[in-house]
């Protein structure tokens, strides 16, 4: 029998345990293995009752990530399942840590369930474009109620096990697991007569409440999960188990996820997937091991700098938060407290743990409470030679050895560390706003930083759960860089005749939760404003300039903050209306150049916008600022809401056709010649046959 599963009796009890550790995936070994040991212990006369249970940290975590995109091996999973629920002596599958997908409906395949008080149970299926394939949306509704089973499932979130044991998932929670695992197990091994289906229903009730329910459910996901296939898919099987038996429903849930096998968004979302795990994989960290960090200065108390503050505290750091005078220090802790307090409120955390998080925040005006500390994080205002004036000042202050981080979203990291004489210790953290809660972190490498501190300042992002992307030193690193390239793209599409709200609303029905004018208000069209000015001097006077966004700022008219931009807004409004000035606006500055408007169809808008992103994210690679095509799709879809289901800019190029992609920068090169010259990178691909994805291997 294959070691990743082991058997062993006690006296009436056959015990199957998991051994594949880190989380006990069900790969090949794991389910051949799980068969042969259900064989032997169903085939041993002395057995009565059959107990699944997890060694090491976890019940089984779902599937092996290393089978995905291979076709499947036998035994499946589905037939296992459907073993374990015909087994003609009870089976009773104990739980701890976290029981998610496969391993989850293993359980639900059991004839009874018990979980440890910390086990976390769910079906994240939905997040691969997915559904549960091994009779998850068959046997959870027919255990937790259609509503409980939906939301579990379309929202891929895992639940307790105290929440599950009140909806009838499991059926006791149980400190010593394995303990009670054989109580439960002789208490119960003697109430069932073949077939076991426990409390599993053959059909759930055809109500008219039940399909209210399922009507509510479809209407409520076209809102919250516009344009994904997966969610509807997973309502469509529940509803189905409202009239076909399990036998029946559990085929049509077959073919369902089957057909989302084989969607092109599915395909995206396990891109996605990978992508996320491959951006911490850089060669610094092969070569050298992170500095120890306990303990984090954050220089600024404003919206970035409290958020850092936030982040940190919440991954167990002991942080000192530094402002330049009373005011701005009293500020900061408003900004930090507010948080946690919120949280309370929402029922989030409790007094108790908010306090112990807090007894390691330590804000003060004295820049020299950072002497001894780890590492310092700069969160002042984006200007050079402010930035300048605070790291002449730690080069002075802070101990040898500690990490020293700017974050900034445009500046250079060299220029920056040129000012000390430890430009060794010096690196980029490019955060994104709010930092506690958005998960990107571009991480910059100057030239001569060291492996070591490249690499602890993945370990803070791994201990801030946050998804790093290493990034090269050049203006705007990868994600803002992009950014700027496919915003003048989308100020050419609207000087030459589509209005603001045209793009926005192409963006959105492309997949975005916001189009770019919507988002440059909620930024703040000041940002922009001062990059373009800072940015004009070194401007290429042969690269064509929209002057648009300008007039908008030099009538004060910031976005949200103001409640004029391109947009207007109204008070606590956060969807502005149509603004027929600024319509005005552009047509005057169209008049000044002689551009007469034409007309763009939502596809035209996109090829455009999309091409100047994919064109752009090609020279980032050419140039060596990414390390990989799916790092700038991990930038994208986690710091600038690119769609996950078409899995990031260098993913959809793949999937759309680089060689269209190069068409159609052709096509538009004739326009002009200097803003849509295609990437070498993208000529060289496409006459080699290859694409993006090529580049990841």
């Amino acid at each position: 029998m294959a070691e990743v599963i082991n058997l062993s009796i006690e006296e009436d009890l056959a015990i199957i345990s998991f051994n594949n550790p880190p989380v006990n995936s069900l790969g090949l070994a794991v389910r051949k293995g799980l068969v042969e040991a259900l064989n032997a212990a169903e085939n041993n006369v002395n057995v009565r009752a059959i107990i699944l249970i997890g060694e090491g940290s976890t019940f089984p975590a779902g599937a092996d990530i290393k089978e995905f995109g291979h076709p499947p091996q036998e035994p499946h999973l589905p037939a296992i399942c459907d073993k374990i629920e015909k087994t003609k002596k009870p089976v009773i599958s104990a739980l701890h840590g976290t029981a998610l997908g496969g391993g989850l409906e293993i359980a639900l395949s059991s004839h009874y369930r018990i979980a440890s008080e910390k086990t976390k149970i769910g079906l994240p299926e939905v997040h691969l474009g997915l559904l549960p394939g091994a009779g998850g949306t068959q046997r959870l509704p027919r255990l937790a109620g259609i509503v409980p089973a939906l939301k579990i499932m379309t929202s891929g979130n895992p639940i307790s096990s105290t929440e599950a044991l009140k909806i009838g998932i499991i059926d006791k929670i149980a400190e010593d697991l394995l303990l009670n695992a054989k109580s439960f197990a002789r208490e119960n091994m003697g109430k069932n007569n073949y077939p076991i289906t426990s409390n599993i229903q053959d059909k759930i009730i055809d109500s008219e409440e039940n399909r209210g329910a399922i009507k509510s459910f479809r209407e409520e996901l076209q809102k919250k999960a516009r344009g994904l296939l997966a969610p509807q898919k997973i309502v469509d099987c529940v509803e189905a188990s409202l009239s076909l038996k399990i036998e029946d429903g559990l085929k049509f849930e077959r073919n369902a996820f089957s057909e989302l096998m084989a969607t092109k968004q599915s395909k995206a979302l396990i891109h996605a997937f990978f992508a996320e795990r491959k951006s911490a994989k850089i060669p610094e960290i092969a070569r050298a091991t992170h500095r120890s960090i306990s303990s984090l200065g954050v220089i600024g108390g404003g919206t970035m700098g409290s958020g850092i503050t936030v982040a940190a505290l919440n991954a167990g750091l002991h942080v000192k938060m530094i402002e330049k005078d009373k005011d701005s220090i009293d500020r900061g802790i408003r900004n930090v407290r507010k948080v946690y307090e919120r949280d309370v409120e929402k029922g989030r955390m409790n007094l108790e743990k908010k306090e112990k998080i807090l007894s390691n925040y330590e804000p003060s005006t004295d820049m020299q409470n950072l002497s001894q500390v780890d590492m310092v994080i700069e969160a002042v205002y984006e200007e050079m030679e402010i930035k300048k004036s605070v790291f002449r000042k730690l080069d002075k202050i802070a101990k040898d050895g500690a990490v020293l981080a700017s974050n900034t979203s445009y500046l250079n990291i060299d220029e920056i560390a040129s000012v000390t004489k430890r430009p060794q210790d010096v690196i980029g953290l490019h955060f994104f706003s709010p930092a506690n809660i958005m998960r990107l972190l571009e991480i910059v490498i100057p030239g001569k930083v060291a492996d070591d501190v490249v690499a602890t300042g993945f370990h803070l992002a791994k201990r801030m759960k946050k998804v790093p992307v290493r990034a090269g030193n050049c203006d705007g690193f990868i994600g803002n860089r992009i950014l700027s390239t496919y915003g003048e793209a989308a100020g050419y599409i609207m000087e030459d005749g589509a209005s603001p709200y045209e793009i926005d609303k192409a963006i959105v029905n492309f997949g975005y939760p916001m189009g770019p004018y919507q988002m440059f208000d909620l930024a703040g069209g000041d940002i922009g404003w001062a990059t373009r000015k800072r940015k004009s001097a070194t401007r290429n006077p042969k690269l064509r300039y929209v002057e648009i966004s300008d007039r908008l700022c030099e009538n004060g008219w910031f976005g949200q903050k103001t409640g004029r931009g391109f947009y207007r807004y109204t008070e606590g409004e956060r969807r502005g209306k149509e603004d027929p000035e600024v319509l005005n606006i552009i047509q005057i500055e169209r008049e000044k150049k002689g551009i007469k408007p034409k007309d763009f169809s939502e596809e035209e808008i996109l090829r455009r916008y999309l091409g100047a992103m994919i064109n752009e994210s090609a020279k980032v690679i050419e140039e060596n600022m990414a390390l990989r095509p799916s790092d700038i799709d991990v930038t994208k879809l986690y710091g600038y809401g690119f769609p996950r289901h078409k899995g990031g800019p260098m993913h959809y190029a793949d999937t759309y056709g680089l060689n269209k992609i190069l068409d159609d920068l052709n096509a538009f090169s004739e326009e002009d010649p200097v803003f849509w010259s295609p990437s070498q990178l993208i000529v060289d691909l496409v006459s080699s046959g290859k694409n993006f994805n090529s580049l990841n291997k």
